[in-house]
């Protein structure tokens, strides 16, 4: 038996960029439209078509900083496993995390970053 892991599964999709800089967050809390989920809230603001860019945050509300890049760990994988296959493109997209975060299943936060990307308008 071999000590290497599956190999990932081919991505499709447009590769996302990242929000970094403040002013593009507030952009897309001012503009964007905003979805809320048990494990994750969404800011998706429309952008040129063929783009993406996603920005991750969480705040000191929800814990120490341990506990918040364990939320934003999990939300990126979230998106890194998720958006790839649902042909997400023109729009930024800022991943807030929650107090449930870091604690939500793994599965039932995926579905919280689904039903989020639709209430938001993002998917069909």
């Amino acid at each position: 038996m071999s000590g290497s892991a599956e190999p990932a599964p081919p991505q499709t999709g447009v590769p996302a960029g990242r929000i970094k800089k403040r002013r593009d967050f507030l952009r897309a809390a001012s503009r964007g439209k905003r979805a809320a989920r048990p494990g994750v809230v969404i800011q998706a603001l429309a952008t040129e078509p063929g783009s993406l860019r996603l920005g991750f945050t969480v705040t000191k509300k929800v814990g120490n900083a341990v506990v918040r890049n364990r939320a934003r760990r999990r939300l990126k994988e979230a998106a890194r496993l998720t958006l790839p296959g649902l042909g997400v493109s023109g729009y930024d997209l800022v991943l807030i995390g929650r107090d449930g975060t870091g604690k939500r299943p793994f599965g039932q936060l995926i579905g919280d970053l689904r039903g989020a990307l639709k209430q938001a308008g993002v998917l069909p």
